[in-house]
């Protein structure tokens, strides 16, 4: 599935990864939200961080820094 500019849509959703997911959120709260992975505490890497929305914007499936959350195609 496509948008009207041919970009793939993303469903963005939360890891299968139960082990990933608990340990980033503990993280987050230690960080007040921003992501652990980030060297800086900016706009940007507020979760979710500048380059994962940017990212699923340009329909490129992954998983975003932390590995809290991934892009899927959507069927």
């Amino acid at each position: 599935m496509t948008d009207h500019n041919n970009t793939p849509k993303l469903k963005i959703r939360v890891s299968p990864d139960e082990a990933t997911v608990k340990a980033v959120r503990e993280a987050l709260e230690e960080t007040g939200g921003y992501c652990p992975c980030a060297l800086y505490k900016t706009v940007d890497t507020k979760c979710m961080c500048k380059d994962f929305r940017e990212q699923i914007a340009n329909g490129i499936p992954g998983k975003c820094h932390c590995g809290l959350y991934e892009g899927v195609l959507e069927e």
